[in-house]
């Protein structure tokens, strides 16, 4: 949070639930006119990433992208809109998505572990939530050491320091929970910037 207002910016922390706090989002974007991530103006520019995944690379089979509240995999899945295969990744400690496809809807679901910084708002939109029924092939849950061990090798081979959501997407592939076939390109979405000493222990390590 400090971090936040050390931009500048005015920072309101409300409420002690997902609940309160979206609830005042709402209250606060139809006031002000900003721009939230479940909104038409914000998914379609989310899904801009598609379109550079299928720039650099046009024969795509597969693409691995880690879950939050969903405009990213919902922008990117409507982009190839079925064209390639959209697997989803989720913290086991932050289903959202997964529940929300049992239940046929969004709905409130369990918010923690590891890489709850970033992929935990305990909710999916609203408008991203049918561009998922309707184009994302598969959502895989991985565990937070998985995600953890993750961020180690993404460091010692890549060096690349990645946060906990971001190493999400990769720590499926690590595991063995999603196994390419021999001749499958596979994408993985790199994402996020909550990187700290706390939950990245690869660097010191090393």
């Amino acid at each position: 949070m400090d971090s936040i207002r050390g931009y500048g910016a005015n920072l309101v922390v409300t409420g002690e639930r997902y609940a309160n706090a979206l609830a005042a989002r709402e209250e606060w974007t139809a006031r002000t006119g900003a721009l939230a991530f479940d909104q038409l103006e914000t998914l379609p520019r989310q899904g801009t990433v598609g379109l550079e995944f299928e720039a650099q690379c046009p024969q795509l089979d597969t693409l691995l992208v880690a879950v939050g509240g969903g405009g990213l995999i919902g922008g990117i899945s409507a982009w190839y809109a079925g064209r390639t295969q959209i697997m989803g990744v989720e913290p086991a400690a932050a289903p959202m998505l997964t529940s929300a496809l049992e239940a046929g809807r969004p709905l409130d679901a369990e918010a923690g572990g590891i890489a709850a910084d970033s992929l935990a708002p305990r909710r999916v939109g609203e408008l991203m939530f049918p561009i998922a029924q309707a184009h994302v092939n598969r959502v895989v849950l991985v565990a937070d050491d998985a995600i953890q061990d993750t961020q180690q090798v993404l460091w010692k081979v890549l060096r690349l320091v990645s946060e906990p959501g971001g190493g999400a997407a990769f720590a499926v592939v690590l595991t063995g929970q999603y196994q390419p076939k021999p001749s499958e390109r596979v994408g993985v979405l790199m994402c996020g910037g909550n990187t700290t000493a706390v939950n990245f222990k690869g660097a010191a390590s090393a």
